[in-house]
């Protein structure tokens, strides 16, 4: 079988990045597998200003840039394939990937979280043709154009809130009520009363309105009416589900929402595997906290693999 690596980890977000530079720094031979983006949802945020160290804030792509860097300068190798599974065999675990198998004394699952849709008439068909989930991504395509968002929590706020450098106006849709902190309840109200965005508490889509493959509009209701909106585009700020769907399978007990159920040390149900970041039960949802469980996690890692050599 292939060589076996002291480390896995699975993901390439701020845990997994964190996790790599430790285990470099014990000189573990570490192996990093992401399937899409390095960085995870980190590098599609247009400005972090709550990760310290950086008293103006930071462009999410440059953090996640950085933390690459500094993975690879401690040895840590990383390659882009999905994690289908993963099992024990004997005293190492298997992961099972779209392009092999690989082979780890310890293994790191870091996997984040994927943006929620809203499994809405519409919705499939119009994605990338105007439904979005990354202001950061796609807001530039709507430069005094007419967009609709989903959404009230933080992270809903922060990305409306970007959209009205590009957009003409944004009808903001609310299931129950705004649920961000105050700060950004406070920029969000100057928004509003600038007039570059519409807030609509109590209100959802429904069906996505699109023709010759583009949105033209989207019909909302508040449980008692119905209206249409016409818009360019429908940006969708609606939470996040945890990958941890290629685990169904194994010993790891995941929670009733998916998320993975660790013990103190960031451990799973199965013997050498941690979890850590948004993918665990308990998370904070914060980069500075992501961070600091790929920090525990590789450590407690590195105790592990001195106790079983």
């Amino acid at each position: 079988m292939n060589d076996v690596w002291d480390l896995v980890i699975i993901g390439a977000g701020p845990s997994a990045l964190t996790a790599a530079v430790y285990a470099g720094r014990e000189g573990l031979k570490t192996l990093v597998l992401e399937k899409q983006l390095i960085g995870g949802q980190v590098a599609t945020i247009d400005r972090i200003d709550n990760y310290p160290g950086f008293a103006d804030g930071v462009e999410g792509m440059t953090l996640a840039q950085d933390f690459e860097s500094q993975a690879r300068r401690f040895g840590a190798v990383i390659k882009f394939a999905e994690a289908t599974g993963l099992a024990r065999a004997d005293d190492d675990i298997v992961v099972t990937t779209d392009s092999g198998q690989m082979v780890a004394r310890a293994v790191l699952i870091a996997t984040g979280s994927s943006y929620r849709h809203l499994n809405i008439p519409g919705e499939a068909e119009y994605y990338g043709r105007g439904v979005h989930y990354c202001a950061t991504c796609d807001g530039a395509l709507y430069r005094d154009k007419e967009l609709v968002t989903v959404g009230g929590a933080n992270s809903a706020v922060q990305e409306a809130l970007f959209l009205t450098r590009f957009a003409r106006h944004i009808t903001m849709l609310v299931r129950s009520w705004i649920k961000a902190d105050q700060i950004l309840k406070d920029q969000l109200q100057q928004a509003i009363n600038d007039g570059k965005i519409t807030l609509m508490e109590g209100w959802r889509p429904i069906e996505i309105i699109g023709t010759n493959d583009q949105v033209i509009g989207v019909r909302i209701t508040d449980d008692n009416n119905e209206r249409r909106i016409d818009c360019d585009g429908i940006f969708v700020f609606a939470g996040s589900t945890p990958n941890t769907g290629f685990l169904q399978a194994t010993s790891i007990e995941l929670t009733e929402t998916g998320l993975i159920k660790v013990d103190d040390n960031l451990m799973t149900t199965m013997a050498g595997v941690w979890a850590a970041g948004d993918v665990r039960s308990g998370a904070v949802k914060q980069i500075v906290s992501a961070a600091g469980d790929g920090a525990m996690a590789a450590i407690q890692i590195g105790k592990y693999l001195r106790g079983i050599k």
